[in-house]
């Protein structure tokens, strides 16, 4: 009912301003017409003596333009707040063109109050010109009302009430990443920073192929960090794109560093440039359970379907065969033979000779039990089972090259040790993945175990497309290396994604423990997920409603989200949305984002030009200067085979000679 009234008082209002417009259109008619007037008798003489008053205080008459403007800057107001008539068909032309008629007619007529013709036809003229043009601008002055009231039709994606101040200040310190950035906000795209003041609480880089996720936010990651002396590991899935930033981008900035890092590659398509490392050397490994945690990151590389599968009988017993095999070599000889080369060759050795030798230990008796019992028992369909699926996916791994490189010792995996700092980089290939991976993960695992304590060198964990290798410890990483001074930065393409390969637990667990997330163009349950973390606002919206005689509009507020789904699933190349951690001394009031990030791609062209490629790791030149790299490696490949022949020569030599354990080996058919 108020506002009814409210309606009605401001109707009012509006008439009352447009009919004191209409009196200042006749008053000018009047003064500048009166020859006609008095010629009818048409003049009062009160009205007279007012009006000669009011001119004398105030000189309205003075000229024709004055009363004029007075009543268009009347009529103006009045028409702000005007009912238009519904007309679907009235467009911005309609409106310029009814608007400069009027104002031709309106303010340039007053020369035909001096033609050469009777008072009559100047009068006429003249008021008729005046009248027409005051209904021009009458019309033009209405539609152009109802567009002003009608301003969703500017912004249909509501752009207005969904753009927000954010970071403006470039706040740095010894460990963080600062990104520029230009946003939108009140009509105007401001400039911004993107202050990642805490790497230590893990990022998340999310984006579909092309949305510049590499190249706006993993590739700055990594050259901050090293201009900040961070030791590194990087995954780099198309080897060397990272891999070459990295190189380049330390050899300008050594002098961050207080001991000078050593630049290693583990690169199985090419050891001419790659080192040699050996992930399960034994004198990393302490306990039995490292052997399993070896065994476990590289069955589930190999068979990605067992990550949702654990516990079962089929999935843990190879697992636990490996493990075996792997202690085993580690307390054999001291250590000598143990490699995963090695244990792969073992592992393809008749069971009725590896298990016999793997029992023969103490430390690996219970190991092994399931695998006895079945074997004593007569199970032999169950035992094959179980012997094949450790089998079947560890002969994919069966190569000369992979040999080579996990066979020799240039560098430890301690990345972060203060006396040894390392950038290293690991490179895979996307047509040999499933292969790759295996291996590549058995060096994360490794990493993970050695990389998380004390009194270490800050580290930076740079691991793009992150779903096309399984690293185990990850979410444990995440969640307890902050204070172990280790940034952990993850690219990935969706949250489905995630899920499908590391399974919906862990995948959860990694979603929900990350403090900073930066989301290019993503869709589905992923922009969905991120709106709801991005929260909502108060925003103001306007209804209008029209009918044959009126438009009527209405204006609320209403909480929203404040990006949503469809803002983050349409987002531009170079677009990003995301929010940042603080720290207690560093506090960042406005932690969301939604920016464009700026790239100088000038400087990135010119330092690309510039960039000297990766050297060789390792000489393959003989004696005569000749490449050798294909005899080297083949002749490591049967040294390897022959070390495990001799091995178990060896082994079931010792056994045979000893009454107790021979009773391990199988009875010989008569």
């Amino acid at each position: 009912m108020q506002q009814e009234d409210d309606l009605r008082s401001l109707e009012n209002i509006i008439q009352f301003i447009r009919a004191v417009s209409c009196l200042f259109l006749l008053l000018n008619a009047y003064w500048f017409c009166y020859e006609w007037f008095s010629a009818h008798g048409l003049t009062a003489p009160v009205a007279d003596r007012i009006l000669l008053g009011f001119q004398r205080m105030t000189a309205l008459f003075s000229y024709s333009v004055t009363t004029k403007l007075c009543a268009f800057v009347l009529l103006a107001l009045s028409c702000y707040g005007t009912k238009s008539v519904r007309d679907e068909n009235i467009s911005r032309r309609d409106i310029a063109v009814t608007g400069a008629v009027g104002l031709l007619l309106f303010f340039f007529n007053d020369f035909l109050r001096f033609l050469p013709f009777g008072s009559g036809v100047r009068f006429w003229s003249y008021s008729l010109t005046l009248v027409a043009g005051y209904l021009c601008l009458l019309a033009a002055g209405v539609w152009l009302g109802r567009l002003m009231k009608q301003r969703l039709a500017d912004d249909p994606f509501n752009n207005e009430n969904e753009s927000f101040e954010q970071e403006s200040r470039c706040l740095s310190n010894e460990y963080s990443v600062n990104l520029p950035t230009r946003y939108y906000y009140r009509g105007q795209w401001r400039r911004g920073w993107i202050n990642v003041v805490n790497p230590f609480r893990a990022t998340m880089v999310l984006g579909t192929p092309g949305s510049g996720k590499s190249y706006a936010v993993v590739n700055s990651y990594i050259k901050q960090h090293i201009e900040k002396g961070f030791s590194m590991y990087i995954y780099d899935f198309k080897f060397d794109d990272l891999s070459l930033i990295a190189y380049n981008h330390l050899l300008r900035h050594l002098d961050a560093y207080k001991v000078r890092p050593q630049f290693c590659v583990i690169n199985f398509d090419d050891p001419r440039k790659s080192n040699r490392c050996n992930p399960i050397a034994p004198e990393a490994m302490t306990d039995i359970s490292d052997a399993y945690e070896s065994a476990y990151t590289i069955m589930l590389n190999l068979n990605k379907t067992w990550i949702q599968k654990q516990g079962d009988f089929f999935v843990d017993s190879p697992i636990i065969l490996l493990a075996a095999i792997i202690w085993y070599l580690k307390i054999y000889d001291g250590g000598r033979y143990c490699t995963f080369p090695h244990a792969i060759e073992f592992l393809n050795k008749p069971y009725e000779k590896i298990f016999p030798i793997l029992t023969s230990y103490p430390e690996l008796e219970n190991y092994l039990s399931p695998f006895m019992d079945a074997w004593k028992g007569g199970a032999q369909d169950q035992l094959q089972g179980q012997i094949a699926s450790a089998k079947i996916p560890l002969s994919r791994m069966i190569s000369p090259q992979l040999y080579w490189v996990m066979t020799g010792n240039d560098f430890t995996l301690d990345i972060n040790d203060p006396a040894q700092p390392k950038i290293l980089c690991v490179g895979n290939n996307p047509d040999r993945q499933n292969i790759y991976s295996a291996a590549l993960g058995l060096y994360n695992s490794r990493i993970v175990r050695l990389i998380n304590k004390k009194g270490k060198l800050k580290s930076s964990i740079i691991i793009d497309e992150l779903p096309t290798i399984y690293f185990r410890g990850l979410d444990n990483l995440i969640a307890t290396a902050r204070s172990n001074k280790v940034a952990v930065c993850l690219g990935f393409q969706d949250f489905s994604q995630l899920e499908r390969d590391y399974g919906d637990k862990e995948a959860k667990v990694i979603q929900n423990t990350v403090g900073n997330i930066f989301s290019g163009q993503v869709v589905g349950e992923t922009s969905k997920t991120l709106s709801d973390r991005f929260g909502k606002i108060v925003q103001m919206r306007q209804s209008h409603s029209v009918s044959n005689d009126s438009v009527t509009t209405s204006t609320n507020t209403q909480l929203d989200a404040l990006i949503p789904p469809s803002k983050i699933a349409n987002l531009t190349q170079g677009m990003f949305v995301g929010a940042v951690s603080d720290n207690f001394n560093e506090r960042i009031e406005q932690k969301i984002f939604h920016a464009e990030i700026i790239i100088d791609n000038a400087k990135v062209k010119t330092e690309t030009a510039a960039y000297v490629p990766i050297p060789e790791m390792t000489s393959f030149v003989d004696d005569a200067g000749q490449d050798c790299m294909e005899e080297v490696i083949e002749a490591n490949y049967y040294r390897i085979k022959t070390d495990v022949e001799r091995i178990v020569a060896t082994e079931i030599t010792r056994i045979e000679a000893d009454p107790e354990l021979s009773k391990l080996l199988p009875k010989k058919k008569e």
